[in-house]
């Protein structure tokens, strides 16, 4: 396994793009905040370079380049594959209603012997991420790591894309399938976030909107947790998300952004579904706990049978931590460093959701954590 990593920036590329690289066992992915005619104009030149590639990537609210994070910039990723054969699930479009059938079907294109893991890219805005999660989860083991992220758009969420080949695609997601014996593939996640307040339950909600936590209106509830912050919703719902367990499917936990309130119904609208049951918990950011919390995640990769010199580290944390650390952004990436072997080459982005499997093994939507996924090759 081959691996070159690149950032153009200020209308150049820190270094000259490697096509001896292409092949049809190379995937290339690209991530950018980047004005969309910049963007699209330098890939149409990566598509007519590397014409025998896969090539994949997503709007962004920031990037991610070694241990520094971005804005308005494009990073790239080459990673050439020996004995790992790829396959580019074709992008579809994918909606709210239509999620969890979408998963399904990407799920069944990719099911094939020897897979071992899935990178998924979907649309930021148009994508029910714990739907489309499950789909693929009710067909794949939970032996085939899933992960990836949802296309971020910085903080507006007016529009997000996908990079398919040399296009860009809206309300779409795509995935890439990775299958061989030698290709190791991980990902993990971690949070970092405090506990505020206690424990509630969530008596009324459908799908990724809650209307009532212990029978009282949920936006009234939550509006007493932010005191003076109120002013500023939905903005600042961003910086107060909520670790959700739900009882029906499983005791471990996942955290859920709030994208909206609806005054009317005084109901709050998450990025994924919460169901009726469930318990919830208010968080808080702690600056250090975050910054911790990257370097768990790291922490929690396992390279005992690391033993090549070649790494290819995808980060994708959420725009709520970037919009919470600020210009302490840095180090976080920089903690993921730390843990990293020396050589792994880090590119990623920050996102309107991260996937990542949960301690079971089952893939799912998160919010508001550092999700990474490694890949590297066993020596054949």
């Amino acid at each position: 396994m081959q691996v070159a990593t690149y950032l153009y920036k200020d209308n150049q590329w820190n270094k000259k793009l490697d096509t001896s690289l292409d092949s049809k066992n190379t995937l290339i992915l690209i991530f950018a905040s980047l004005e969309e005619e910049k963007v699209k104009e330098e890939l149409l030149n990566i598509a007519k370079l590397f014409p025998l590639s896969i090539i994949s990537g997503a709007s962004t609210s920031g990037e991610i380049f070694d241990d520094e994070v971005y804005d308005d910039t494009i990073v790239v990723s080459i990673a050439k594959f020996q004995s790992t054969t790829l396959k580019n699930h074709a992008c579809k479009p994918i909606s709210n209603e239509t999620s969890y059938e979408d998963g399904v079907d990407i799920a069944k294109e990719l099911f094939h012997d020897n897979l071992q893991g899935i990178f998924v890219l979907s649309d930021g805005l148009k994508t029910n991420g714990s739907k489309l999660t499950k789909g693929i989860a009710s067909i794949v083991h939970s032996n085939v790591v899933v992960s990836g992220g949802l296309a971020g758009d910085k903080a507006m969420f007016e529009r997000t894309w996908i990079i398919e080949k040399d296009t860009f695609k809206d309300s779409f997601v795509c995935a890439v399938g990775f299958y061989g014996d030698n290709v190791h593939f991980q990902a993990t996640s971690k949070g970092g976030w405090d506990s505020l307040g206690l424990t509630r339950v969530v008596t009324k909600s459908k799908d990724s909107i809650v209307y009532e936590f212990d029978g009282k209106p949920a936006l009234e509830i939550y509006k007493r947790y932010l005191g003076d912050k109120v002013k500023d919703l939905p903005e600042n719902a961003l910086l107060f998300p909520l670790k959700l367990r739900d009882e029906s499917t499983t005791e471990e936990t996942v955290v859920r952004t709030i994208l909206g309130i609806n005054e009317q119904e005084n109901s709050l609208i998450f990025a994924g579904d919460i169901s009726q049951g469930s318990h919830v918990t208010f968080m808080k950011a702690n600056f250090n706990h975050l910054v911790y919390g990257a370097g768990e995640s790291a922490e929690k990769l396992d390279f005992s049978q690391y033993t090549v010199e070649t790494l290819l580290c995808i980060a994708i944390s959420c725009v709520g931590r970037k919009l919470v650390l600020k210009s302490r952004i840095d180090e976080e990436t920089e903690a993921i460093k730390e843990v990293l072997p020396e050589n792994a080459n880090i590119i990623g982005f920050y996102a309107y959701g991260e996937i990542s499997p949960l301690a079971s093994g089952i893939c799912d939507l998160h919010n508001q954590t550092m999700t990474l996924t490694a890949i590297w090759e066993s020596n054949a």
